[in-house]
């Protein structure tokens, strides 16, 4: 089988229900595909809608919210592709993006982890294309998302600007194309990484395996992006966000 999508989700079946149907769009013409969809316990009718819906995606309800690294290992877990396509519930994907992303994995096999470029609902380029996730950064961010402000200065503007793919630390976890052998090779995501920095931890393991990680910047797909972390940063996912920060920073001995 070429490609598994895994889509992990949490009470958004709103964002849920769009997305599956951009997938269900997208991979009309890649039919070696599967779609795998663990469910973090959601109480919202996520259950119904899926067997009403798409019987035929691989479905799987945890008894509870274990995380995103957990919930995405089970999906991997189950995973038969080639390549696997991590998305996040809130993405709407598209064609072009997945078969520039395909491509571009098959003619640089040394790239391990792809993604592409990410906007908002209103066309805007999100910084899903990341420098290593300093204490400093983080700070920022919560400030800048609970006070305004000015945005701070985009660490690969050059690289944006010139509008060829380029290998940031890494990308974030809501559009990641892994290529199998990465997965053979460094095993699964952290699970003690309940809610970020997943993503980056994994793009760093893979680098320091030999792997590159890539973002396309010439295609695109949809993510709403809910941030919930940087906008409630004292809530419970808040606390654990912070926890796992604490955990990455002491793992890599970096701050």
């Amino acid at each position: 089988m070429q490609l598994s999508v895994v889509l992990i989700c949490w009470n958004s079946l709103n964002y849920l229900r769009e997305a599956l149907a951009s997938l269900q769009d997208t991979l009309t013409a890649t039919t070696d595909s599967e779609i795998i969809i663990i469910d973090n316990g959601s109480t919202d009718g996520t259950d119904a809608f899926i067997a009403n819906n798409y019987p035929q995606a691989l479905y799987h309800r945890l008894p509870e919210n274990r995380g995103v690294a957990y919930a995405r290992n089970r999906g991997i877990e189950r995973a038969r592709g080639r390549y696997v396509w991590l998305l996040d519930d809130d993405t709407i994907a598209n064609r072009e993006a997945l078969a520039e992303m395909l491509l571009y994995m098959q003619q640089n096999p040394q790239c391990g982890i792809c993604g592409c470029r990410l906007l908002n609902t209103q066309g805007d380029t999100q910084e899903s294309y990341k420098p290593y996730p300093s204490l400093a950064i983080k700070v920022r961010n919560v400030l800048q998302s609970r006070f305004g402000g000015n945005a701070p200065a985009d660490y690969y503007a050059h690289e944006i600007a010139l509008g060829t793919p380029f290998e940031p630390t890494y990308i974030i976890g809501a559009c990641q194309l892994i290529r199998r052998e990465v997965i053979e090779k460094i095993g699964l995501l952290d699970e003690k990484i309940f809610y970020g920095p997943e993503d980056a931890d994994y793009c760093i393991r893979a680098r320091k395996a030999g792997w590159r990680t890539a973002y396309l910047p010439h295609v695109s797909i949809v993510h709403h992006w809910k941030r919930i972390t940087n906008r409630s940063p004292f809530s419970r996912i808040g606390r654990k966000h912070t926890a796992a920060l604490i955990y990455f920073y002491c793992k890599h001995r970096k701050l």
